[in-house]
């Protein structure tokens, strides 16, 4: 791929799509465009690790190995989004590890104080970042009040939300749909629950006509139910 169809790539979404050749130039896009195949990790275990990442294709895990050498996944990332030290700070992973997940990716690297110093001189670029770090804070903050304070169906129609939320999906007849990248399994961890659960709350959900689940997509036959037991949670 050449430099000019990397830049392209990322020039789609809307946090780089007013930045100059130049500043592209500082990011030293040719040399931090990467490429990882499904299962490869992008950092394991970093706690040193000095680096942005903004991914433009494919589905990242972001999890830890607990004591007992369990996976925990914490986040699952999309295309358009950032991982890495999305603070800015240095050497706050405490050990993170960033694994391609259902396929091959495509990503950038950035080195924080080469971001940092674009942010300086790019206020809209620098605003932009913010409320995208601000929207994940929050989304984060609002996962952990559901752990706290919700149950289990709750939750899981919680999740469904802030899918119906980040995904633009498509209206088919079927319903509003997005491709599903999840397993029951990824979904339990996400939610604080057991996948066989999980499986019992899916299933209650797809009879009471909410949604239609398969391997490949999640169809949201009515929308207005989710936002209205949303209301009521």
């Amino acid at each position: 791929m050449t430099v000019d169809e990397k830049m392209l790539l990322i020039r789609n979404y809307d946090l780089w799509c007013h930045i100059s050749d130049s500043e592209y130039e500082e990011l030293n896009l040719e040399h931090n465009f990467i490429e990882a195949r499904k299962g490869d990790y992008i950092y394991f275990d970093s706690h040193y690790h000095n680096k942005l990442y903004f991914l433009k294709n494919g589905y990242i895990k972001i999890g830890h190995i607990d004591e007992n050498g369990k996976e925990i996944v914490k986040e699952i990332i999309q295309k358009g989004e950032t991982f890495g030290q999305i603070t800015l700070e240095k050497n706050n992973l405490h050990g993170e590890f960033a694994l391609a997940y259902k396929g091959d990716v495509s990503l950038c690297a950035f080195n924080i104080e080469d971001f940092q110093r674009l942010l300086k001189s790019k206020p809209a670029l620098a605003l932009e970042y913010t409320k995208q770090v601000g929207n994940k804070l929050h989304q984060i903050q609002n996962r952990l009040v559901n752990l706290l304070n919700k149950d289990v169906k709750t939750r899981l129609i919680s999740f469904f939300g802030q899918l119906i939320e980040k995904n633009m999906g498509d209206n088919t007849s079927e319903g509003f749909c997005i491709p599903n990248y999840l397993t029951h399994e990824d979904i339990a961890n996400l939610i604080g629950s057991t996948r066989q659960t999980v499986t019992t709350m899916i299933n209650e959900l797809e009879t009471e006509g909410v949604l239609s689940y398969s391997r490949h997509q999640i169809c949201f036959l009515d929308v207005k139910k989710i936002q209205n037991l949303l209301s009521v949670t």
